[in-house]
């Protein structure tokens, strides 16, 4: 995505506007954005802060317009009080389309109604959320915890961000499909061949947004035909289990899995095995790296501020305490409830570190935003989440320190608006997983903290990133894991 930034006029066309930058024809920012590449979220952070409504214009090649912003009052606009006008669009369908097809977060209107009820009913059964906790607990227990404990006796250097991706992998794939791929101990085979393919396919379609793909998929450039191929591998494991699936629902109908893939075939067998991989693909996509970003950031902020996660065992000894089990049992459904000192922190490090740092819309009708700015049809419109984590005016002076205090009254969690905080996204299309994504980075959290000490190598050295789908830790997370002594309340 290339940009130029102009600070927004209230209530005027982007061409009166242009007396406030230079724009230049057909390459729009490009110069700016390869000076800035290495920094792209703070360059842009930069100049959504230096306007005063927090809104810009942007000028993209071949004079494509669009609007970022930063404003809650927009992001509550375009995400709730006028949704129908700003769906996702034909320019990011068309991006994704290949991998995602026309799965639930790659579809608008009618289509994605229908999806969303389905999915929203399946995703608030108490049945699902069992079969997800005793999911992420049987995989800590039998597969983290043990990886860790035997890095800790080897004290060689442990990426953490790898082995937290593979442990994503295998619960979301659990809980999409009922399949192990093993990738946490590399012991799958064609499985973990689904993973690798997974992850080029994720990456490249995400490289799409930054390249000018169209061109390249007309000419058959090496990066397509890697994407085109991973993507066949994707497509026809995932058709082998839809299809092994349905031939079971049908033999034993009484007995299904709880998995999501058996519940849609349960509850609605007409729809076809394309309709059926597009809505398990895109889970997938959203459940393997959010909680595995998110997961390696807090771990990271966790390693220079020792007096939260002194914090955070307090809170679980008394949890311990108070139902009476030891540290070698895996935390209940009711247990990860109750821990808000942990939900606040987790929340925090989001908030500086969203998993999905901005988020676009389309605009189909002009309109003029709260704000006063006005958008024109066709144009596109970026909420930056990562910015709005940084914004003064929504979170006071100390917006730069880690501080899950400023989500707890009087040791309860409070949520935050979801229009000042979308990192969940926020309307109509909020994220349906994020019970899921909680009970997973929790549980994870908690056992990990009360068992071992992460000594993250250079953890004072600001970490840089890597802009793909989600917002990842460039290099890694290196860390020396060492086995957490038994520790002393103060």
């Amino acid at each position: 995505m290339y940009f130029y930034f102009y600070p927004s006029n209230k209530k005027q066309p982007l061409a009166k506007a242009y007396g406030n930058g230079t724009c230049f024809p057909i390459l729009g920012n490009f110069p700016g954005i390869f000076k800035n590449r290495n920094r792209f979220l703070e360059w842009t952070t930069e100049n959504l802060k230096k306007n005063p409504t927090n809104t810009v214009f942007i000028c993209r090649p071949v004079n494509v317009r669009g609007i970022a912003t930063a404003n809650p009052l927009n992001v509550e606009y375009i995400l709730k009080t006028n949704f129908e006008n700003y769906p996702k669009g034909d320019r990011f369908i068309k991006n994704v389309e290949d991998l995602l097809g026309s799965g639930i977060f790659n579809s608008d209107r009618e289509l994605w109604k229908v999806q969303r009820k389905t999915a929203s009913y399946e995703f608030n059964t108490k049945s699902l959320r069992n079969f997800v906790v005793e999911n992420v607990r049987s995989e800590i227990s039998s597969r983290l915890l043990p990886i860790l404990r035997r890095a800790s006796k080897t004290e060689q250097v442990l990426d953490l961000q790898d082995t937290l991706e593979r442990f994503a992998f295998d619960n979301i794939c659990k809980v999409s499909f009922n399949v192990d791929p093993g990738c946490l101990e590399g012991d799958g085979t064609g499985e973990t061949e689904f993973m690798r393919a997974f992850e080029e396919a994720a990456t490249l379609s995400a490289y799409r947004f930054r390249s000018p793909w169209r061109i390249k998929k007309f000419f058959n450039t090496e990066s397509e035909r890697r994407l085109r191929k991973s993507i066949q591998k994707v497509h026809a494991f995932a058709n082998d289990i839809i299809i092994r699936a349905k031939m079971e629902a049908k033999e034993n109908a009484e007995n299904m899995n709880e998995d999501l893939l058996s519940r849609f075939i349960r509850n609605h067998d007409q729809y076809s095995t394309e309709f059926l991989r597009d809505i398990v693909i895109s889970f997938i996509l959203a459940g393997r790296d959010t909680t595995s970003s998110a997961l390696t950031w807090f771990f990271w902020l966790l390693s220079s501020h020792p007096n939260v996660e002194q914090k955070i065992l307090k809170e679980l000894e008394s949890i311990r305490v108070r139902n009476r089990k030891s540290v070698s049992d895996i935390y209940s459904f009711d247990e990860l409830r109750d821990m808000h000192y942990l939900h606040a922190a987790l929340s925090e490090a989001m908030r500086l570190y969203p998993p999905v740092p901005f988020d676009s819309k389309t605009c189909m009708n002009d309109d003029v935003l709260p704000d006063g700015t006005f958008i024109g049809k066709g144009w596109d419109i970026f909420y930056h989440t990562y910015a709005m984590g940084r914004m003064e005016s929504i979170w006071g002076e100390n917006w730069h320190e880690y501080l899950p205090e400023r989500w707890l009254e009087n040791g309860i969690f409070r949520p935050e608006n979801p229009f000042r905080y979308p990192v969940f996204q926020a309307g109509p299309r909020v994220c349906l997983g994020k019970d899921m994504a909680y009970i997973q980075m929790k549980s994870i959290a908690a056992c990990v903290i009360e068992n071992f000490v992460m000594d993250v190598q250079d953890k004072e050295t600001c970490r840089s990133y890597v802009l793909s789908l989600t917002l990842r830790m460039k290099d890694g997370l290196p860390v020396i894991v060492k086995e957490r002594p038994a520790f002393v309340m103060n």
